[in-house]
């Protein structure tokens, strides 16, 4: 046992995936794909590296179930065959480093990047408005979401994971803010869980029994008129019922993201960690991950500790770097290279449709990159 972080270095099982320690990298979409939406040689490159940092486990991002449905021109794919062969190369790669390997599926809702976006109701995004899905968009959707899930584990992936966060299709119909409908998926509770409980059920069938099923899960919308623990918890406990490996918690969606409260708490460490806490006292037998600007394997192990969370997800401070896992498993021999709280470079990138880099990363690194994406070097 590590002596220096006990209970972030401790063995976890989560169905019959064995992890070896407690940290997990988190789903963190870095614009990497072709523009076709294929797997590229820089995202093999990426996730060999994340998965030699010591991490038991990585979630691959915001993989596509549908056209109408992807967030970026530079989201992976899997709503064919053809992109089986790519997804089957990632996985691999993944697990040569000795890592466990999950992908996330996903559908964007009215946060999609194409002209025509479908939502469950026409709210306003930012300036557009979404079409509002009928019945027979809803049962192509939950056909989309299993036949994806089905082609991630012909791919060879250990599990998968739906993304029912960010504010994306499964939580625009989960929340009373975008969802104004007035038939079976509308309304109450009940109704507004109908839509994201029947694409769990439909994805378990596809995937059998023994293949993990996990789910990036808002805990709160972080908005005075959206979801918040009262609901979710209860939603969180439906999903238990359905038979979910795990649920990996965040809070707010890109309609607050770039609000100034929000970019001020989130410059916290662990500023999601108290969600991930509520949730897992909703649902105690169910594993809970919980991610949030963790900085330090101090913090992380306290976390696991207190049993707020039973896993740790790294997304921007396993970018900074990638050796985390490594230097807190051997006592921080070498010092951290800090994700720095008042830098939105990634942040920027994403939203301006550029591939990401770290602006902690030496210098050299991120010379080598930009040549690398056929970019100039930015000046100061």
């Amino acid at each position: 046992m590590n002596q220096n972080f006990p209970s972030l270095f401790s063995p976890i099982k989560i169905r019959n995936l064995n992890l070896k320690n407690r940290i997990t990298m988190a789903p963190l979409f870095l614009g990497y794909a072709n523009p076709d939406g294929t797997t590229s040689s820089l995202l093999l490159d990426h996730y060999q590296e994340m998965a030699s940092s010591g991490v038991s486990l990585i979630v691959v991002e915001n993989v596509g179930i549908d056209p109408l449905g992807l967030g970026s021109p530079f989201t992976l794919r899997i709503d064919e065959e053809r992109f089986l062969f790519g997804l089957s190369g990632l996985a691999k790669t993944i697990h040569q480093q000795g890592t466990l390997a999950i992908a996330q599926i996903n559908h964007a809702g009215r946060w999609a990047f194409m002209p025509e976006k479908i939502a469950p109701s026409p709210v306003n995004t930012f300036g557009s408005f979404p079409r509002e899905m009928t019945e027979a968009d809803i049962e192509q959707v939950i056909k989309a979401f299993a036949l994806a899930a089905r082609r991630i584990k012909e791919a060879g992936f250990d599990g998968v994971e739906l993304h029912g966060g960010t504010g994306y299709l499964l939580v625009q119909f989960l929340s009373p803010r975008t969802n104004q409908r007035t038939d079976i998926y509308g309304g109450s509770l009940e109704n507004r869980m109908r839509f994201p409980l029947r694409v769990v059920d439909e994805v378990l069938r596809a995937v059998g029994p023994d293949f993990p099923v996990g789910y990036r899960f808002l805990a709160d919308e972080w908005q005075p008129d959206g979801l918040h623990l009262e609901e979710t918890a209860l939603y969180a406990r439906e999903l238990e019922k359905q038979g979910l490996a795990y649920l990996s918690v965040m809070a707010g969606t890109y309609d607050v993201f770039f609000n100034p409260d929000y970019l001020q708490k989130e410059k916290e460490e662990g500023y999601m960690v108290s969600f991930a806490k509520g949730i897992k006292e909703a649902v105690p037998s169910l594993p809970v991950i919980t991610a949030g600007r963790i900085k330090t394997p101090g913090f992380a192990d306290r976390i696991i500790k207190e049993k707020q969370a039973d896993l740790i997800g790294l997304a921007r401070v396993l970018l900074a770097d990638p050796l985390w896992p490594k230097k807190a498993e051997q006592g921080l021999t070498e010092p951290l290279v800090a994700c720095e709280p008042t830098c939105s470079l990634c942040l920027n990138r994403v939203a301006g449709g550029k591939p990401v880099f770290c602006s902690r990363w030496g210098k050299a690194r991120q010379k080598k990159f930009l040549e690398r994406i056929g970019e100039k070097e930015e000046r100061d």
